[in-house]
C-alpha cells in the first residue's frame, strides 16, 4: 500500500511539472499589465500561434501585437511597433515556479524593466531576485582613459539597459544601450573603453547571479 502511496504521488508531482504551460500564464495574466490585450485576444494570439498561423492581432491603442516565439516556459511577444514582452517560467528549489517579465520599450534607444511575479500574478520583490547592472560594469578596467575619453564617458550620464531572456535556458543578458543615445561622433569616442560583450546572469533556483 505504501509503495502504491509513492507511485501516485510521484506521478502527480510528474503531472504538475509538465502542466506548466506559459501560454495559460499569459492569457491569464491581470489587463493592467497589458491594457493592449484583452484576455479574449491573447486567447485568440495563441490558438493562432498553436495553428502555425501568423499570431498577429489589432491591439488596443491603434497599433498591432503579435506572438513571435511560445514554447512552453517562454513567451515573446512583440507588444507594439516600439515594444517588447518576454515571460520566462523559472523553477525554484521546491518545484514550484515564477514568472519573469521584461517590458522593452525603444524610444528611441531600447531601455527594459525586469518584474517578477507568482504563477497567480502576485508580483515579488525584484531586488531579491536579480541585481540590476550600471554602466560601470561595462567599462574595461584595464585601459585607462585621456582627458578626451573621460569627457566622452561622462556623456554617458544614464543606464539604459536592454534585458532579454533565452527561449533555450535560464539565463539573462544585459545589452548596454546608452551609447546608442549618442551621436555617431561621440560613440566612436568612447566605444574604444567599452567592452564588447553583454553581462549574462544565471538562474540558480533562487535568484539570477
Amino acid at each position: 500500500m505504501k509503495k502504491y502511496i509513492v507511485v501516485v504521488c510521484f506521478f502527480l508531482l510528474t503531472v504538475g511539472a509538465k502542466a506548466q504551460d506559459m501560454s495559460r500564464y499569459f492569457i491569464d495574466i491581470p489587463d493592467r499589465l497589458l491594457p493592449q490585450l484583452e484576455a479574449e485576444w491573447r486567447k485568440d494570439l495563441v490558438d493562432l500561434y498553436k495553428e502555425g498561423k501568423e499570431a498577429r492581432l489589432q491591439n488596443l491603442i491603434g497599433g498591432e501585437s503579435s506572438i513571435e516565439k511560445l514554447t512552453d516556459d517562454y513567451l515573446l511577444l512583440r507588444s507594439s511597433s516600439r515594444g517588447t514582452v518576454e515571460m520566462k517560467l523559472l523553477p525554484l528549489v521546491n518545484n514550484t515556479h515564477i514568472i519573469c517579465m521584461i517590458t522593452t520599450v525603444d524610444g528611441p534607444v531600447a531601455d527594459s524593466r525586469i518584474d517578477f511575479f507568482t504563477t497567480e500574478w502576485t508580483p515579488l520583490e525584484a531586488s531579491g531576485l536579480y541585481t540590476p547592472v550600471t554602466g560601470e560594469w561595462f567599462r574595461k578596467e584595464n585601459i585607462t582613459p585621456d582627458e578626451e575619453g573621460e569627457y566622452y564617458l561622462k556623456r554617458l550620464d544614464m543606464d539604459l539597459i536592454r534585458y532579454t531572456l533565452s527561449s533555450d535556458n535560464q539565463t539573462l543578458t544585459a545589452h548596454y544601450t546608452t551609447p546608442l543615445y549618442l551621436s555617431r561622433e561621440e560613440r566612436e569616442k568612447v566605444l574604444p573603453y567599452l567592452k564588447n560583450e553583454p553581462k549574462i546572469y544565471s538562474w540558480n533556483k533562487s535568484l539570477f547571479k
